[in-house]
């Protein structure tokens, strides 16, 4: 990597996932000099975890070609319940024995950098806000669908992290009160139990049972079937997934207007695995905002997908440090 192209300062960015870690060295101006993942090996404990964290930072930052004096701080993305403030993972579900960690401090001692914790969510809307299809905007809403949805909220160039660290838990909105479908979390009715892939790959053998129709869906077992299927027979004409997919843009459009109604941002994102679904299905989301949104908002409001793909989580974790560095220096 020629880094001389490139805009000092540097930072390390950490995108942690229940399977894998993603982390690259990001510039001054958002731009990766690298890119690289390891496993995350959760179900061996919190110190194999803690080493794989470190060993992914190394990667990333002799991938990047600098040396580590050239990185100035490091931004870790997490997800899972937490105390941001604090620096510490609460109660993670995908990361066993993580309870109650300074996660934030550990790395830190092992990198020997300033390290910044976000949600996971929020620094990958973070990065689209910085350097992704945010730019120039003023405000963000962003949903990240795949196994469950995620999100994030930036106003201002300030993250919306709550006062206890739950701000922008956009898959948790409520979009059926009564009798609704159960999320991952435990709960009834939030939006991830309707809208995510796991939930449309749930919501299809209903749908099937629910009609004697013909559908590519039913050729399919059940432990093969998937998000990307579901779509891909949409896209061919399958009536039955057609109706899986649009009923999942209309979930979408109920929790975009209702952050649209509480935030009024520029700007709606979609990123994610299930962006896959194409034009078509962004188009279905906008339809279904412009019918429900207020007036202004709904003519004003662009509906779009995301652009960095998977790099969004490192990136927004290295431009959280970024930011972190310019506060302390004002």
């Amino acid at each position: 990597m020629d880094a001389g192209r490139f805009s000092s300062p540097f930072f390390l960015g950490i995108d942690l996932g229940g399977t894998n870690i993603k982390s690259g060295v990001v510039d001054d101006q958002g731009r990766p000099l690298s890119s690289i993942s390891v496993e995350t090996q959760a179900d061996r404990g919190p110190g194999v975890g803690m080493d794989n964290l470190v060993k992914a930072g190394d990667e990333a930052v002799r991938a990047s070609g600098l040396d580590w004096d050239r990185i100035e701080a490091v931004g870790l993305g997490s997800p899972g319940t937490m105390d941001i403030d604090a620096g510490m993972l609460l109660d993670p579900p995908n990361l066993p024995g993580g309870d109650n960690m300074p996660i934030r401090q550990l790395l830190a001692d092992r990198l020997k950098k300033p390290v910044v914790l976000q949600n996971d969510g929020n620094a990958a809307a973070y990065g689209e806000y910085w350097v992704g299809a945010g730019m120039n905007t003023h405000s963000l809403v962003m949903f990240t669908l795949g196994t469950g949805v995620g999100g994030g909220i930036v106003i201002g160039g300030t993250i919306l992290q709550g006062r206890h660290s739950h701000g922008g838990e956009c898959g948790h909105i409520i979009i059926e009160a009564e009798n609704g479908r159960r999320c991952s979390c435990g709960a009834l009715g939030h939006l991830e139990a309707y809208a995510s892939a796991t939930a449309v790959v749930k919501r299809a053998p209903e749908t099937l049972e629910g009609t004697s129709l013909p559908s590519a869906l039913r050729s399919i077992e059940p432990h093969h079937l998937s998000s990307r299927a579901v779509a891909d027979a949409a896209a061919a004409g399958d009536a039955i997934a057609r109706k899986l997919m649009r009923d999942t843009s209309h979930y979408l459009a109920v929790g975009a207007v209702t952050l649209m109604h509480t935030i009024d941002p520029d700007i709606v994102l979609f990123g994610g695995g299930m962006i896959a679904a194409g034009i078509h299905f962004l188009e279905d989301i906008r339809i279904d905002v412009r019918a429900m949104a207020f007036p202004v908002p709904a003519a004003r409001t662009r509906i779009e997908y995301a652009k960095l793909g998977s790099d969004a989580g490192f990136i927004g974790a290295a431009g959280c440090a970024r930011m972190n560095q310019i506060q302390a220096r004002e």
